[in-house]
């Protein structure tokens, strides 16, 4: 048998889930997967990209401190995507802090964004090399 691996999702801790929402469907147009609260209160908020799979974010609420910090200044996710121009037009007239300007190369382009509390993304589309 063929063991077969693939990310679910990735954490991201918020200070509140409505508000980190909003923030990812209206720059990178995400869909609410599950939203489920416990009967103890806790929120469970999981949004994606492709309802196709299950692969996204979940949203976890998180101490002060380490909200928009938990990969200690590194990049958080790469995100691919296959309009990269037009993604970063849209996050620039949405007003979200870009760390890097568009890069291009022969196979790749990519640029550095920040989500509403300063976690770093790195949009990346590649380019089809079929010769």
């Amino acid at each position: 048998m063929e063991i077969k691996n693939h990310i679910g999702r990735l954490i991201i801790l918020v200070n509140d889930f409505d508000e980190a929402l909003n923030f990812y469907e209206k720059n990178f147009s995400a869909k609410v997967l599950v939203d489920y609260t416990t009967t103890e209160g806790q929120r469970f908020l999981h949004i994606g990209f492709d309802t196709a799979d299950a692969i996204g974010i979940w949203f976890l609420k998180g101490d002060g401190e380490r909200i928009g910090n938990q990969t200690a200044g590194e990049p958080t996710f790469v995100m691919y995507t296959n309009t990269l121009d037009a993604l970063y037009q849209k996050l620039l007239k949405n007003g979200v802090k870009i760390k890097l300007k568009p890069v291009y190369a022969d196979t790749y382009s990519f640029f550095h964004c920040y989500d509403l509390y300063g976690n770093e993304i790195i949009i990346t589309e590649l380019k089809n090399t079929v010769s």
